[in-house]
């Protein structure tokens, strides 16, 4: 995952202020995590820290459009295994397939037993070995297959739960593997209590889910978050901290573990 920073802008409306930090984050959090068409914005620290505190609201709006995407298509006919499978990748597609690029450059540095610069090095390269195809093939099969099951609202859960992964990554105390790129942006960012107010925000949000179960979906977001966190340990590890791939990994596996639990019987 990369990101092309923009040189600072000010306004040319009003009195020439500067344009607001919140709208810049907003716009950062979309053009990063989508391929929406939003005009970009000032990047920098302060932008990134409110771009991730923000993402599950872009998740949430992907998985709306998604969800619309699923239920159209189940409306009209389709079977659902077609309908799932046009879903997954109508989801890679308004990401880029960035995400799933991350995961697999991460699968496949873990998977080669090596840490600091040697795994780094991994990640870079412009190839994806068996791992990572793995891991690719995997992850979209499950979801998928998830979704052949999945609600309306369970597909717009699972969706903002993902960029939840990445507020969480991004938290306070996360620190960046590397001195350049996306990670070293965004990393140790955002605050605790924005953190916790995304959370609660997706959270709730989950509560509509699993229609009858209303518990189901916050403990599906729970569940996924403790798994990002595992994640995130284990890469910090091994890696010294976080890289845009990580990110990309982490939302993978939120959106994948956060699907399976939601559609169990």
């Amino acid at each position: 995952m990369t990101i092309s920073p923009s040189s600072p802008s000010r306004s040319r409306t009003g009195r020439g202020r500067p344009p607001s930090r919140v709208l810049d984050g907003v716009r950062l959090a979309v053009t990063t995590l989508s391929v929406l068409p939003v005009r970009a914005g000032r990047v920098d620290r302060s932008a990134a820290a409110v771009a991730m505190a923000v993402a599950p609201a872009v998740g949430a709006l992907l998985g709306l459009i998604l969800a619309g995407v699923h239920e159209g298509l189940r409306a009209l006919g389709s079977p659902a295994l077609v309908a799932a499978g046009v879903t997954v990748a109508a989801g890679a597609l308004l990401t880029r397939g960035l995400h799933l690029d991350g995961l697999a450059d991460t699968i496949d540095a873990l998977g080669s037993y090596r840490s600091g610069s040697a795994a780094l090095e991994i990640m870079k390269k412009p190839d994806i070995g068996p791992f990572g195809v793995a891991a690719i093939a995997a992850t979209l099969l499950i979801q998928a297959g998830a979704l052949t099951e999945a609600g309306p609202w369970a597909v717009v859960t699972a969706w903002a739960t993902g960029r939840l992964a990445v507020t969480v990554a991004c938290r306070r105390g996360v620190p960046a593997a590397r001195p350049e790129g996306l990670g070293s942006l965004v990393a140790s960012s955002v605050p605790l209590p924005a953190v916790l107010g995304s959370a609660a925000c997706v959270a709730g949000l989950a509560l509509a889910a699993v229609p009858g179960r209303p518990w189901q979906g916050p403990a599906a977001v729970a569940a996924a978050m403790f798994a990002v966190i595992l994640l995130l340990r284990h890469t910090v590890r091994r890696f010294g901290g976080i890289t845009g791939d990580v990110l990309g990994a982490a939302v993978e596996c939120a959106v994948t573990l956060t699907l399976v639990l939601l559609t169990l019987a």
